[in-house]
């Protein structure tokens, strides 16, 4: 039996590849949506002009570039009934200045909330927590205008950057802090009151249900004003309050409401200390470790 040759293998695959099907591949193609590059690009030109442009004759060249640009994509999509590309674009614009001035009060409570900061530059710079905040701030904008995939693909190309996932359906209010920032996941339906801070690893997530069923409903828990969740905490459910005021200590597990200036930690582990064999000049220690938050 003669091998195969590569030719004859391509024309198979071609053909198979190419063949119509009701798969869900199939179905997002049919769907449509926009270029990634091009939504990343237009991502990142909006972020820089929002933190960095300030001078009045950069901006009359800076927001008309960035309006043909968000034209061109939105062009490409299903908009809700009566709107269009144009007052789609419009409407975003007139919000730019809001999105702005939160997002300066996100870098205060990163420079009030962080001794190692050293600057506000530092923070604008430097803090991937609020790279992911302002892609999160601009992405809701749109979202809130029933702009299909774009901020979900805005969001992502964050979430790629940083390790934080904020959902841009998520309703996050003033004064937000993501520190460090690495595995934090905010779900769509979250709602996050003012002055909240999280650390790394923090899930509001949904509880495992069957997803179809609960589609559209609240999933994601609540989290009210002046609360501070630590490192690896996950607080799951759509009726899950976590009242104004409380801390939430590192890998708490919550599935339920917690009344206002709750303090919620897990029992600290068993920790067995002693002195290492062959090492002369180690000592145990006098007192033992200390867990309280």
């Amino acid at each position: 039996m003669e091998p195969e040759r590569p030719e004859e293998a391509m024309e198979s695959t071609i053909a198979a590849l190419s063949a119509s099907g009701a798969d869900a591949l199939t179905k997002a193609l049919a769907e449509g949506f926009p270029e990634r590059a091009e939504v990343i690009a237009w991502t990142e030109r909006a972020k820089s002009v929002v933190f960095y442009v300030r001078d009045r004759s950069a901006l009359r060249a800076e927001v008309p570039n960035l309006a043909d640009r968000l034209l061109r994509i939105v062009r490409t999509l299903s908009l809700p009934e009566r709107e269009t590309p144009e007052s789609v674009t419009a409407r975003f614009l007139r919000r730019l200045p809001f999105v702005r001035q939160l997002l300066a009060e996100d870098v205060e409570a990163a420079f009030d909330g962080d001794p190692a900061a050293t600057s506000y530059a530092e923070i604008l710079v430097a803090y991937p927590g609020l790279d992911a905040i302002a892609v999160y701030r601009l992405a809701h904008e749109l979202h809130g205008l029933g702009v299909p995939l774009v901020p979900r693909m805005m969001t992502e190309h964050a979430h790629g950057r940083t390790g934080i996932d904020i959902h841009p359906g998520a309703h996050i209010g003033r004064r937000f802090f993501v520190d460090h920032g690495t595995g934090v996941v905010i779900g769509e339906t979250c709602v996050i009151g003012e002055r909240v801070r999280l650390y790394q690893g923090v899930t509001l997530g949904a509880l495992a249900v069957q997803s179809r069923t609960i589609r559209g409903q609240k999933r994601h828990p609540t989290i009210e004003d002046d609360v501070v969740i630590y490192a690896g905490a996950k607080i799951l459910g759509g009726n899950t309050v976590i009242g104004k005021g409380s801390v939430i200590g590192g890998n708490v597990w919550l599935t339920e409401s917690v009344p206002a200036c709750s303090k919620v930690q897990i029992e600290p582990p068993a920790q067995l200390v002693g002195v290492r064999e062959g090492c002369g000049s180690a000592e145990a220690p006098e007192r033992p470790l200390h867990w309280e938050i």
